[in-house]
Order: C-alpha cells, then structure tokens, then sequence
C-alpha cells in the first residue's frame, strides 16, 4: 500500500509482507539476546500470574527482566546494555542511581524508615510543591492510583454528587471509579456527544463503573453538552492535562481554559492528572506550562525520584474538607521518610529549572532529528512531545483524541520500531501507545544511538536510501 506522509515528506510505498517479514526476523533476533530473560521468565510463570508484577510489565514473546541500571544505562540480565529511553514508565527522569538522591536515601535509612508520624520530609516536600504548582495544600499517598483515588474521594466528598467525567482513552490508575474507557474497542464507545461507559476487564461492579462516564478529548463542545445533560449530577472530571498513555497528544489551544470555565459554571471540580506530566514536562508541571489552574492535581511518579509515593494537591476549599474529617484520607506509609528523602533531593537538588530548560532543548533536538528522518524516508509518522518526554507517531494525520489513536495509528509500524529500538541497544516502552522518557543522565552520544536506530528501522522499511543525517545538535 501506499501512505502519504503527514509532515510535506514524499510518500513512500509501505510493502507489508516486507513488515511482516522484518518483524519475525527482528523477533527472533530479539529471542536470541534474551535468552536468560526467556529463562527467568519460565520461572516466573510458576509463581506470578503472567511472569510479571504487574500486567503492564507483560510483553511477547517475554518481558526483559533488568539487573541494573546506571545513569542513561540499563543492562539486562543476559548483559545486554541499553540506552535507557523506558525510564520506569517516565519515573526516572532523574537518571538510574542517582547520586544526590541515593545519598539522601541513605542518610535517612540510618535515621530510621519509618514511623507512621510525620517528619520533617513531608513538610519540605509539600512546601515545594506548594511553590511549583500553586495549590496551597498537600497530602501524600503511596502511588498514582491512591492519588486519583483520592482526588475522586474528595470530589465526592465536596460536591455531595456522584458521577464523574474522565476523558476516553485514559488511564488514572486501577480503583473502581476509574477503571472505565481506558482502552475500549471503537464499537463499544458509541456516540461521541453521548459516550458509553466501559468497564476496563472484569472485577468492577456496573453499579460502580456506570457512575464514571467518558467524553473525548479537545472537545469542549461535547464535554459542555455532557455537563448540560447531567446538570447537578457531576462530582468531579478527572484528566491528563495532555494525554499521555496513548502516545503523546497535546491539548488544542483554548482547550483546557474552557474545561476550566466549564467545569466552575457546574459546580464540577476539576482534577488535573499530573502523574505523567507532573515532574517531566516542566518546573510546574502541566498546571505551569498551560496555564490553567485545577481543583486538585494528583502527581506520582518522578516526583518522587524512583521510589514509590505521590501526592495530591489541593486549594483550601478541598483541604478544608481534609483537615474536618468529613472525607477521610489514609495510609500508614504516606509521607514515609524514606520516600521523602527522595522526593526532597530529587525536587530540589535534581530537577531544578535549569535542568528543565536543558530536557526541553534535547527533546527538541531529538523530535527534529526524528522528524528529518521520517521525512527523508517519506515514513507515515510524526514527532510529538514536550519536555522530557517525547514519541514517535506512526500517523499521517495528527492525532487530537482516543478515537483518533483507534483509527489512524498504524500499529504494525510501531512494533517493528520497537523491536528495532530494542535490538539495536534501545530500551524503549512496549506496546504502541507508550512513549520515551529522557533523563538528566542523557548524552548527545545516547541521542545518536537512538537515531542510528530509528534510522536503520526506516532504511529497512521503505528499502529506500537517503541523504545523510545531520549531526545532532549540529
């Protein structure tokens, strides 16, 4: 078949027995560097379901079980090393064994860690966080998902109401409230002014799950008639500010200013999901870089600098609510000293704004050097990102929402690249909506060996030769 490219390239013909092809020449490829994962994976099937902690750990034919990492490096257990553009899922922006922050850690393991009291830690944490991102008050949880659940609670809890709004396509972590539309087939969305509910797998009751209802992203005009339709009804709406588990799509201009305005004029309180974006895609987050300030932002992940802990944050009305009782907000292990010690070093030794401004310039110059190859190559794809994070998308057209990623993503593509990245010494996300995380550790010379991959993937794709790459940053 023959795909026109979305960025002005030539187009290319994309001969799909030749996909197919290269993809099982690449997965053997992959099997036979992974032996010894191939190995633990085998013993890992008889003690947890799948072989993995956690499902999104599981990949085909296995996952790749690491032994350690180092800065931008990673090495597998069969001695593979990568270049680490995975990152823990976007956690460790901070590099692999950081040094500051493995000093803080342990300092404070000789301290004691933990009391189930508060600590000094906690106090330091909250107040840069007061700082970064505007809402004045703050709790801890252990992970992204108590976050939201939270954030969820106290919606309930504020307004006396029910429902809560989510945006198609996203994932907030697995409590019941929001474990709905998080990746349903196109058939099962319906009507896009008028959504269904899908529960994500079994175990959630349709009691539950049919209080949480789902409207499309950078579409206000849906989200103004769904809130019209349920006038009174709406608790909260919970979002990713700029959606981030299918690939990377940025909020339309104007767009979250009218979600804001919107959600005020029906007494609906607004959630930012900040779990992704919160530590990576500037100072302050997507809260600092739109604009737009939220009810509640809920963060995890790199803000606490590779150990597992979040946050919510709140303005006085929503802590209020806290601070009364009137919803509860638990949990031996929040704020555990450890966890702090992380946070604090990371927050305010690590990722400074000057770092910031440098993860930015090297994702830019990473996304153009990608963006020259696949217009070179004339390859249906586009470059997307901000901050630290970034992906390649295999799209001729832009995408704007989840149906979008549905219907336009070539998913054949992007796990060929994938395995590309991964055979050439790339340790990426798997799967095809997943995207890559730099770190403070990053080089120029790890940026190059992420493009000789890609590059070789679109050689081999298109069959196709082309001028030579500019060196990057040059």
């Amino acid at each position: 078949m023959t795909v026109e490219t979305g960025s002005g390239g030539a187009a290319k013909t994309i001969d799909r027995r030749r996909i197919a092809g290269l993809t099982e020449a690449e997965q053997a490829n992959f099997r036979e560097r992974t032996r010894a994962s191939a190995e633990r994976f085998e013993r890992a099937l008889k003690v947890m379901p799948g072989g993995v902690p956690s499902s999104f750990q599981q990949n085909d034919p296995w996952p790749t079980y690491i032994e350690r990492g180092d800065g931008a490096r990673v090495w597998d257990v069969d001695g593979n090393e990568y270049a680490d553009f995975h990152n823990g899922f976007g956690v460790m922006c901070i590099g692999h064994a950081n040094p500051k922050v493995g000093a803080a850690v342990k300092a404070r393991v000789d301290l004691g860690t933990h009391f189930a009291a508060p600590t000094d830690g906690s106090i330091v944490v909250a107040e840069e966080l007061q700082r970064r991102f505007g809402l004045p008050q703050w709790r801890f949880t252990n992970s992204g998902t108590e976050s939201t659940m939270d954030a969820v609670h106290l919606a309930r809890g504020a307004t006396g109401r029910d429902v809560i709004l989510k945006i198609e396509g996203s994932y907030h972590g697995h409590h019941d409230a929001v474990m709905v539309s998080v990746y349903p087939e196109l058939e099962e969305l319906g009507e896009r002014d008028d959504p269904r509910s899908v529960p994500y797998g079994a175990g959630y009751p349709r009691a539950l799950t049919d209080l949480t209802r789902a409207v499309p992203f950078n579409d206000a005009d849906v989200l103004e008639s769904v809130l019209n339709k349920l006038d009174g009804q709406v608790a909260g709406l919970i979002m990713e500010p700029a959606m981030m588990n299918i690939n990377i799509i940025p909020p339309v201009p104007g767009y979250l200013a009218r979600v804001r305005e919107l959600t005020a004029k029906h007494g609906v309180k607004l959630i930012f999901d900040e779990v992704k974006t919160g530590a990576t895609i500037s100072y302050g987050g997507a809260t600092k870089r739109f604009g737009v300030t939220p009810d509640m932002i809920t963060l995890a992940k790199a803000v606490c600098g590779g150990y597992p802990g979040g946050a919510i944050g709140m303005t006085g009305e929503m802590a209020e609510i806290v601070a009364s009782g009137k919803v509860h907000q638990y949990g031996t292990f929040n704020g555990n000293p450890l966890v702090m010690a992380a946070a604090e070093a990371a927050l305010t030794e690590v990722l400074t704004e000057d770092v910031y401004r440098k993860l930015e310039d090297t994702n830019e110059q990473l996304k153009s050097a990608c963006q020259d190859i696949i217009d070179r190559y004339g390859l249906p794809a586009y470059t997307e990102g901000m901050g630290a994070k970034g992906c390649v998308i295999f799209s001729s057209e832009p995408l704007r929402e989840y149906r979008d990623y549905l219907t336009k993503v070539d998913g054949e593509l992007s796990t060929l690249a994938w395995l590309y990245h991964m055979n050439h010494g790339i340790f990426m996300t798997p799967g095809v909506e997943e995207e890559w995380t730099l770190s403070v550790a990053h080089s120029g010379e790890d940026v190059e060996r992420y493009l000789a991959a890609f590059e070789a993937f679109a050689t081999d794709v298109t069959s196709a030769t082309a001028t030579a790459p500019a060196a990057f940053g040059g």
